[in-house]
């Protein structure tokens, strides 16, 4: 890569794809790499504008008459648990969240492949080794963090360290907010709705460090694997006039948000 290309983003189009998300519909995305000192700042720049990253590229869906990924980011400081929510974070009150340096571990890839084979063994990641799985922690030109989720054990009090690995979040610390890049969970553990509580941790945290947003990445209509992010009220989710805000009661407002 010239070093022009590392000062001047180049970007480029996919050829279509089936679309895993919508049947019957055809993908196409528009991508960039992250690389360089500007990374960073690139990085938040194109996720303010609807792109997300995985390793080293930022990539936005570009599809041919299809408008249905939607970029979504929860209000964090406004976000009030419903009632179910709040009963997934009482499930999970033996759970402790640890903020990790983005490396890579045998533990992690275990869970992860566990994931994997339960819950997406015929997906595009389905055959990825360890190796692959290093390579998606560790090629990150911006400031990434794992949070690794534990049970606690009856020296946590003292430690503040849990004992079993039972979840994993990949995440960007952007100007304005956390955003999830990748996460996984053990399957057995399937009852105590780890996606969902994930999410709901890095809303305190996000507030915590007084960023306003959680990213969610795409929100899609729908979609089964997509749609759920929908309920993280309130939120914003950007449209061609900007982001605009979807208020506790679902409700649109259509005055397009900073």
């Amino acid at each position: 890569m010239t070093q022009h290309s590392r000062d001047t983003p180049q970007f480029y189009l996919t050829a279509p794809s089936p679309c895993p998300y919508l049947p019957g519909r055809h993908e196409r995305k528009v991508f960039t790499h992250l690389v360089g000192d500007k990374a960073g700042d690139l990085n938040d720049l194109l996720t303010h504008g609807g792109f997300r990253r995985s390793q080293s590229i930022a990539y936005r869906p570009a599809c041919d008459q299809c408008r249905a990924c939607v970029s979504v980011r929860v209000v964090a400081n406004e976000f009030r648990p419903s009632r179910n929510f709040r009963k997934i974070l009482a499930r999970n009150a033996d759970v402790i969240g640890e903020q990790r340096s983005a490396v890579p571990t045998s533990e992690q890839y275990s869970v992860f492949r566990a994931y994997l084979d339960r819950r997406h063994r015929h997906g595009g990641m389905a055959d990825m080794t360890v190796l692959d799985y290093a390579m998606m922690v560790e090629d990150s030109h911006v400031e990434t963090r794992i949070i690794e989720y534990r049970k606690r054990n009856v020296d946590s009090g003292i430690t503040g360290r849990g004992e079993d690995l039972i979840a994993v979040a990949l995440t960007d610390v952007l100007s304005d907010g956390l955003s999830m890049v990748y996460s996984f969970f053990e399957p057995s553990e399937q009852s105590r709705s780890l996606g969902t509580f994930m999410i709901l941790d890095h809303i305190t945290r996000a507030r915590r460090l007084g960023l306003p947003y959680v990213y969610l990445g795409y929100w899609i209509e729908g979609s089964k694997k997509m749609d759920y992010k929908g309920r993280f009220l309130p939120q914003q989710r950007l449209a061609p006039s900007g982001w605009l805000r979807i208020d506790a009661s679902g409700e649109v407002l259509t005055e397009p948000q900073d």
